[in-house]
């Protein structure tokens, strides 16, 4: 079972993804697109990855937005894997044009 970060080590990670936020024992990022089909792509590439890393997110869809929420529920929080799904969510969202 992954380790939940110290304090400290969760702000250096936060500070090295820009466009996410703390939210308790969470971190989120809202990624807006120009289309319902762009979300769902992206929607479809991060499921992809979440499935690698056997790791998934908290979101929602609504129209060309996707909210995300990523959390080690099984830690009771903030995880390396967290930050590891959204470097790859934000890698994604990059190579369709959406930048942090």
């Amino acid at each position: 079972m992954p380790h939940l970060l110290p304090e400290t080590e969760v702000e250096i990670q936060l500070a090295g993804h820009p466009g996410w936020v703390r939210e308790g024992q969470a971190i989120r990022r809202s990624f807006c697109f120009r289309s319902f089909v762009e979300a769902f792509a992206f929607m479809t590439a991060c499921a992809l990855e979440a499935e690698k890393l056997n790791h998934h997110p908290d979101w929602s869809n609504v129209w060309a937005r996707v909210d995300v929420r990523l959390s080690t529920h099984d830690a009771g929080g903030l995880t390396e894997l967290d930050f590891r799904l959204a470097e790859r969510m934000d890698a994604v969202a990059a190579t369709m044009g959406i930048a942090a």
